[in-house]
Formats: C-alpha cells, sequence, structure tokens
C-alpha cells in the first residue's frame, strides 16, 4: 500500500485529501502542474499530492500536504513528468506552510508554498485570480449553472467495488477531468463531480492541485482554486480553496506577484 494513500486514511474524518475521477490522462496539457513527492524510504520517492507552479520558484499546494512532511520530517521533492518514474527529474524545495493553516470549516488557510532552490526553466507559470474574482463573477451572472472549471492532478481515481472493499486504481500519470459549478461561499468553491452526470472531479492525491477557470477552448491559465477535499468516496463534490480571498492573497504575496 503507497504511503500517501495511508497518509489520506488518517485525514479522512475530518479533511479528505483529494485524484482525477471521470478524466482521462493529461499527457503534455498542463506541464505546470506537479506531482508533490517525499522519500519515505531512502531513493525511493512517493507521491502524496500535487499542485501548480506560479513562479519559476514557487509551487502552490495545500498546507495539510507540507504540514505532514514536515511533521515527519521530511524533504518535499515536485516532478513536473507527465508520467512520474524513478527516473523523473525532480526539483527540491523548502517547504512554507500557511502559519494560519488550521481545520476551520470556515477558512482553514489550507495553503502551502514550495519555494525551489533553483528557478525552473522550460515552463510557464499558471496565473493567479485577481482580488475577488470568483464574487464579481458572481455578481455579474458569469459564474453560475454550467460554468466549468478544469481539475488536474496525480493520484486515484474513482473507486471500483465488486468483490470486497471499493478500490481505488492508481497509475502514476497527471490526469485531467472537468466539473460544473456548484456553490460558492467565503473560503470555498464547490464544484460537482457527479460522473453519471457527465462530471469529473479529484480524489486522494489531487490536494494541492489547480483548479483552472473555464474548459476546453474556454480554459484559461488562471487556477481560481486549489483542491482540498470533497466526499470519501469521490463522488459528488470537489471541495477547493478560492485563491482570490484575502487570506489567501496576503500569504501568496509573499512569494508571488499578485494580479
Amino acid at each position: 500500500m503507497r504511503k500517501w494513500l495511508a497518509f489520506a486514511a488518517l485525514l479522512l474524518a475530518s479533511l479528505p485529501a483529494e485524484a482525477i475521477t471521470y478524466g482521462q490522462p493529461d499527457g503534455n496539457g498542463h506541464p505546470n502542474v506537479g506531482a508533490l513527492l517525499a522519500e519515505f524510504e531512502p531513493g525511493r520517492k512517493e507521491q502524496i499530492c500535487s499542485g501548480t507552479l506560479i513562479s519559476p520558484t514557487a509551487f502552490l499546494t495545500a498546507a495539510h500536504c507540507t504540514a505532514f512532511l514536515e511533521a515527519n520530517g521530511l524533504q518535499a521533492f515536485v516532478s513536473f513528468d507527465s508520467d512520474i518514474t524513478p527516473q523523473s527529474k525532480f526539483y527540491a524545495g523548502t517547504m512554507h506552510t500557511n502559519p494560519g493553516f488550521n481545520f476551520s470549516q470556515d477558512d482553514p488557510g489550507d495553503i502551502a508554498v514550495v519555494v525551489f532552490d533553483k528557478p525552473v526553466k522550460g515552463i510557464t507559470p499558471a496565473a493567479l485570480p485577481s482580488a475577488g474574482m470568483l464574487d464579481r463573477m458572481k455578481a455579474n451572472g458569469s459564474l453560475g449553472q454550467g460554468s466549468r472549471f478544469t481539475a488536474v492532478g496525480y493520484g486515484v481515481h474513482q473507486p471500483t467495488v465488486g468483490g470486497g472493499p471499493p478500490s481505488f486504481p492508481f497509475d502514476n500519470l497527471r490526469w485531467v477531468a472537468v466539473s460544473e459549478f456548484n456553490s460558492l461561499n467565503g473560503a470555498w468553491l464547490r464544484l460537482s463531480q457527479v460522473g453519471p452526470k457527465g462530471d469529473g472531479g479529484t480524489c486522494f492525491g489531487d490536494s494541492g492541485g489547480p483548479n483552472f477557470l473555464g474548459a476546453g477552448a474556454n480554459e484559461t491559465p488562471i487556477v481560481a482554486a486549489l483542491t482540498v477535499k470533497g466526499d470519501a468516496m469521490c463522488l459528488a463534490t470537489n471541495v477547493d480553496y478560492r485563491l482570490d480571498t484575502p487570506a489567501a492573497r496576503a500569504f501568496l504575496g509573499q512569494f508571488v506577484t499578485l494580479p
């Protein structure tokens, strides 16, 4: 059993970690989305979360991912390969977990940055939203039923059932899926990931990964929110931490220039 699945299980009771459901392999579609890894055994790196390059030296992910690594004295590594293997290129970095991180439902502060020792070359960073972007969109009617977002990440997929407890397939690949808007409040963007309705989403291993504004021909490079949690079986709702709020921007502004 992979160590990061054990880590995810520890969080299920209060803050499920998230991977892509009802999607498809991303290939080279989102080269600025990477996997967050750690060496649980010498020379063997394993993926636990996902994230996004937001500047040549800054990788955005979830605080519950970096807090876990810090608590266990583990080094953070990132790879942007679409298929993670022992031969992948890995970047070492210093973790900066939001000091305000908590398990509050109002605003958990579940955001972190890994700062690389050297700039990442050859990959264009993703964009961040302007202050209050989602609120403005909701007010002017451009965010609502039918609005779509693109989730990207590494990890397990929708559960398979039959013949015993559910299992969650994993293949080391970066995947992509499209979700439809569900609701918006102070800290959270909620997206539908009900497969029978045509929605994809996230599951264990996608925590910290991006939800880009738009989908298909209308997809933008803007990371509207990062994946944080959802329902335990990854079948209903992708719950994402907004990046356009004052709290998120106060943290991010320490590492990147904000729009």
